[in-house]
């Protein structure tokens, strides 16, 4: 498994290209090379903080002896008016890296303040919210850490970590007992311990998967259940196995599911709703 400071890496180093290039002429034509800068990010909107930690890595893999300085953390309140951090290094460098650090840290913290505004609905209830993958290409990896920072749970990163049986896999494996026998042999041979959950479409549907699938399957998905559907499901479901809703699920009707006590609500809009936050890196005129 990749650790998430080599994806970051990666991230950066293509965000690299695609910005400077063969080169940031404007800082070339103007900065000496030699010259050293400070500059401060300044917070100029109410929100969760997010992409602290992002900032520090970007600034010291282009300038290994960079100075970055803390003044907030990630998960932090933040309210405008505030300083997040301050960067010492060559003006070259914190220019060269000055709009790929708020691109990510406006679109986390965007995503942290929309997920930790879910977060505090579901206060005093037994269910989770969980991310999804309907993220930005290539952004995947920043966007739920910032679902993380915000207090949600990650669902599952990719295609590779957990099988998911949806409507297309179950309907193309010719039934639900199929897909799911057939998932089941596969673990056993290329990936024993992988998870598996199965998405189901109604109430008949879930007592087939709970009738076929103790000790294979993980956890059922009520895909696109009203809160009343999941409080029928529930009972058949059991604690065999863990429960997800899905499907429609937003800010006006979550505490609705949350009161039948699913364990998770999974919300694509946590990230692909979010806006993104005001942001600006200054520099510290000596």
């Amino acid at each position: 498994m990749i650790s998430f400071d080599e994806r970051l890496s990666h991230l950066v180093q293509e965000a690299m290209v695609e910005d400077v290039g063969d080169g940031d002429h404007s800082t070339l034509s103007s900065i000496p090379a030699d010259a050293w800068g400070k500059a401060v990010l300044k917070i100029k909107e109410d929100g969760i903080l997010a992409g602290m930690e992002v900032a520090s890595r970007i600034f010291t893999l282009l300038q290994p002896d960079a100075g970055f300085h803390a003044f907030k953390h990630d998960g932090d309140q933040m309210t405008n008016g505030e300083k997040a951090f301050e960067v010492e290094a060559l003006v070259h460098t914190i220019l060269k890296g000055e709009r790929l650090v708020l691109n990510c840290m406006q679109r986390m913290s965007g995503i942290a303040t929309l997920t930790r505004t879910y977060v505090d609905m579901l206060k005093g209830y037994h269910t989770r919210v969980l991310d999804t993958r309907k993220t930005t290409p290539n952004f995947r990896l920043l966007e739920k850490e910032a679902v993380r920072i915000g207090g949600g749970t990650n669902h599952r990163f990719g295609l590779f970590d957990m099988i998911m049986l949806k409507d297309n896999h179950i309907d193309y494996a010719g039934g639900l007992e199929k897909a799911i026998d057939r998932a089941w042999e596969y673990i056993q041979v290329r990936k024993p311990g992988l998870a598996i959950e199965v998405e189901t479409r109604s109430v008949e549907e879930v007592k087939r998967v709970v009738a076929h699938s103790k000790g294979k399957v993980s956890r059922i998905m009520l895909d696109n259940f009203s809160p009343s559907q999941v409080a029928e499901a529930l009972p058949f479901i059991g604690k065999d196995f863990e429960s997800e809703a899905s499907g429609g699920i937003n800010l006006g009707n979550i505490e609705a599911y949350a009161r039948t006590g699913v364990d998770f609500v999974s919300v694509g809009a946590l990230i692909h709703q979010a806006r993104s936050l005001d942001l600006s890196l200054k520099a510290v005129k000596s």
